[in-house]
């Protein structure tokens, strides 16, 4: 066993594949204190200038949240003791999970919510619980690994089809025998920053009596009215709408919820055992997420939503700038995104790595994002921009690009 594994440990090695853990040594901000072991590195702790988190509004360190937690431990303690069907599911987290259910309220009629300690947890407790042998899966080819993993688990038949491409699927699932069929996608695709074409999805959920689900893990938060996701951005209500989010993104803390009419919350209950068998969350936690949720939702969280916007824009308008010869003559290719998730997709796995080496030299941090997250050949640096960023902080990310890309001519 321990040969086989080091021989694949050096097969990935010499695919410049393998992974490395770093140690965040203070607080999630734009300007985190690391430490890095590995072959290139000398455990020294450094700061850096990181464009590499999910905390898209800058909630992550925010004073009141911080606050929120430590009350949260005050009235409910550290741990919930239990799952949530025998002693952990506190009045923090059915507060949680009414609050959830008014925000996401125009979803959809009669909708509830129901939480969960992650989104990975809440993705296979949705897609198990519903994929039963008489339900057909279809998944959108980049969706996120828990969809993935969910849609692999479940009893269900699992098609899954090209990236957006609503006419092959619209083909297989006008062909589809089985009793009860699920549309699964990404809202806003984690590695590529683009949106799934959702009011078309819906149109084709009605047309042949599906449901869709929806992972809004990256635009819950950031996208809609009062931050209300990429639903709200898209201005879609329907009881056949299931919609999936995290809480530890653009919320700033840790979990995730499921919003659905309340038939489908009473039968994850029920069923789902991803939730079932599991400790509940921390109270505290909820009780912060609370405040999280009153944040995104007044003018405060209006005003981030906006000056993130602003970075997105002068960041795409500086790119072309700083790397125009690379995009043009080595086929490099800033992505479609006009969300906080700004990929650079250069290629080759040697590239993203040596870019990212060559940025974090500088002081900026970029991590490389290879296969199997992405596919085969587009290998890329993935850029995330919070709103705890300033827009000194993104000419500083515009002269580090400059520079690396110099490097690589």
């Amino acid at each position: 066993m321990l040969r086989h594994l080091e021989q694949q440990l050096a097969e990935r090695d010499a695919q410049s594949l393998r992974r490395h853990r770093r140690i965040a040594e203070t607080a999630c901000a734009p300007r985190q204190t690391i430490t890095t072991y590995d072959s290139t590195h000398d455990g020294m702790p450094r700061e850096l200038l990181a464009f590499c988190s999910n905390d898209y509004l800058g909630l992550a360190n925010h004073p009141l949240l911080i606050e929120a937690l430590a009350e949260g431990a005050r009235l409910y303690g550290v741990g919930s003791g239990a799952s949530h069907l025998i002693s952990g599911h506190s009045r923090a987290h059915a507060s949680l999970e009414d609050d959830l259910a008014d925000m996401l309220s125009p979803h959809g009629p009669e909708l509830r919510a129901l939480t969960f300690c992650t989104g990975y947890m809440a993705n296979l407790a949705l897609l198990t619980a519903l994929g039963d042998a008489q339900t057909t899966i279809y998944s959108d080819l980049l969706n996120h690994a828990s969809l993935i993993d969910g849609a692999r688990l479940a009893k269900a038949t699992v098609y899954t089809y090209p990236h957006n491409d609503l006419a092959g699927l619209e083909r297989r699932i006008a062909a589809c025998s089985t009793l009860r069929k699920l549309i699964v996608t990404d809202g806003v695709f984690s590695m590529d920053g683009d949106l799934a074409h959702l009011p078309e999805l819906l149109a084709l959920a009605e047309r042949h009596d599906a449901y869709l689900v929806v992972d809004d893990a990256h635009g819950f938060g950031v996208l809609g009215a009062q931050g209300r996701g990429v639903l709200s951005h898209v201005g879609l209500r329907s009881e056949r709408l299931i919609c999936m989010g995290t809480l530890g993104k653009a919320a700033g803390v840790a979990g995730a919820f499921v919003a659905a009419h309340r038939t489908i919350i009473d039968w994850l209950v029920q069923s789902a055992r991803a939730y079932i068998y599991t400790t509940a969350q921390p109270p505290a936690v909820a009780h912060a997420v609370r405040a999280s949720l009153r944040l995104i939702r007044c003018d405060e969280g209006e005003q981030r939503r906006r000056h993130l916007a602003e970075l997105v824009t002068a960041f795409r308008r500086g790119v072309p700038e700083v790397l125009g010869d690379l995009l043009s003559t080595r086929g490099w290719q800033l992505a479609a995104s006009q969300t906080a998730i700004q990929p650079l997709i250069v290629g080759s796995s040697e590239d993203a790595l040596a870019m990212s080496a060559a940025l974090e030299s500088q002081g900026v941090w970029v991590p490389a994002i290879r296969p199997p997250t992405v596919p085969s050949g587009s290998a890329r640096l993935r850029i995330t921009l919070s709103a705890a960023h300033g827009l000194g902080d993104v000419e500083r990310l515009l002269s580090a690009l400059k520079s690396a890309g110099k490097d690589m001519e």
